[in-house]
């Protein structure tokens, strides 16, 4: 889901609090300072508590952050309200210049999905450089600025970036009589084999964000057996979609079930005439004007899956019914404050129970904001550096993982 949110209720930065080591933490470490008459000791903290940090691989995995340790601190106003946050950073933050070349595949269904690799990479790249895959949000794609920033971000670090655009999205060509769904996880199989077969030397990492984050923790609870990617950061996941669903429709949050659902028309509207055939299964007429993202979701998304009710689609769809399946390293970055993606439906303690998993909870941020850190309140969001350094960790420590088989046929366009 990838426009933009944020809250009402104006609130400063959190004072620096009294550092007490917490229980899920590693031993603190220990610095000596010495003087002519004295011998004192002070705990140094792993991270600030400001922030909140848990999952059964937080001892393996919180050396690799390089800044946790300070306090998050939200861009002055702009952060302090989760509304106004979240639609600054939709609407006011920068867009990196990026030139992508793009390549179509073709899926077992005849459905077509988007690749963007960044330009001229596939000559100036090494050929086992790490590669990132990006899955945007509900209806994003790879102009979205959040998109740019990390794909700049990976980049400046030698990393080959693709961004994976679902079905519709990005101005991607549709075939068939489906668009982007949260539970369909064949499509992201299909790319990552992809990937994985066209560079086989590379070790491969993926981000997602919003529904692309929730689609990615999905493929990486299910297809656990199978899943050749070294490492994964899921941002702003909804995780729970009933919870996401009714905490939408509530007060303000409706901007941006508004804002959301004419995302969607506006990707049915152009190929609306794929469906015409199947109006007894489709309601296209509802489809092309509804009134929320959920009476869409009603007369297109639940039927082009097979699914008899809206309800059974959000239940089906909830990453966090199979998060604790998750076997490679997944960072996960929450704001407690934000209106689209509740905290309510993160599954703390199952990423508490899974030792591949990490959880970081800002205290502000709203949606895709973040805006805070050294390059607020235009630049690139709080996460990438957090997400950098999570990524970096594991390629130095990465052993390329067996590839799985190629599930298609790669068309590129120019």
């Amino acid at each position: 889901m990838v426009t933009a949110p944020l809250f009402l209720t104006s609130k400063p930065p959190l004072p620096l609090p009294t550092i007490t080591p917490l229980g899920h933490q590693r031993p603190p470490l220990t610095t000596i300072r010495v003087s002519a008459t004295t011998v004192t000791t002070t705990a140094m903290p792993d991270h600030h508590p400001s922030l909140e940090i848990t999952g059964g691989a937080v001892d393996r995995f919180l050396p690799a952050f390089s800044s946790l340790h300070l306090p998050y601190k939200p861009f002055p106003i702009i952060g302090w309200n989760r509304h106004i946050e979240t639609i600054f950073a939709a609407i006011f933050r920068k867009f990196p210049e990026v030139r992508y070349r793009r390549e179509c595949l073709r899926t077992k269904d005849h459905g077509t999905i988007a690749l963007d690799w960044v330009s001229g990479d596939h000559r100036s790249l090494p050929a086992d450089s790490p590669i990132l895959i990006l899955l945007p949000g509900l209806t994003g794609g790879s102009q979205d600025s959040y998109v740019k920033h990390m794909l700049v971000k990976a980049r400046s670090k030698g990393w080959r970036v693709v961004v994976f655009n679902s079905r519709g999205c990005g101005d991607s060509p549709v075939t068939t009589p489906q668009l982007q769904s949260a539970s369909f996880t064949g499509d992201t199989c299909h790319v990552v084999d992809h990937v994985s077969s066209r560079y086989p030397k590379a070790n491969i990492y993926a981000v997602g964000w919003s529904l692309g984050g929730n689609i990615l923790v999905n493929y990486l609870g299910k297809e656990f057996n199978n899943c050749p990617l070294s490492g994964a950061a899921s941002l702003c996941n909804p995780f729970n979609l009933v919870i996401a669903d009714e905490n939408l429709r509530k007060g303000f949050n409706n901007i941006y079930d508004r804002a959301l659902k004419g995302g969607l028309c506006k990707t049915f509207s152009k190929h609306a005439s794929l469906f015409e055939d199947l109006e007894d299964e489709y309601n296209v007429q509802v489809g092309l004007n509804p009134k929320t993202v959920r009476e869409y979701d009603e007369a297109i998304t639940r039927v082009s899956l097979g699914f008899k009710s809206v309800d059974d689609y959000y239940s089906d769809s909830c990453s966090c019914h199979v998060i604790q399946h998750v076997r490679i390293p997944l960072l996960c970055i929450q704001a407690a404050n934000d209106p689209i993606a509740p905290i309510e439906g993160t599954p703390r303690e199952d990423i508490k129970g899974n030792p591949n998993c990490m959880l970081i909870v800002t205290p502000q941020g709203g949606h895709l904001g973040w805006v805070a850190g050294d390059e607020a309140p235009f630049g690139a969001p709080w996460t990438d550096n957090m997400v950098m350094d999570f990524l970096e960790h594991l390629r130095k420590d990465a052993s390329k993982p067996q590839a799985s088989s190629i599930s298609g046929q790669g068309v590129q366009q120019g």
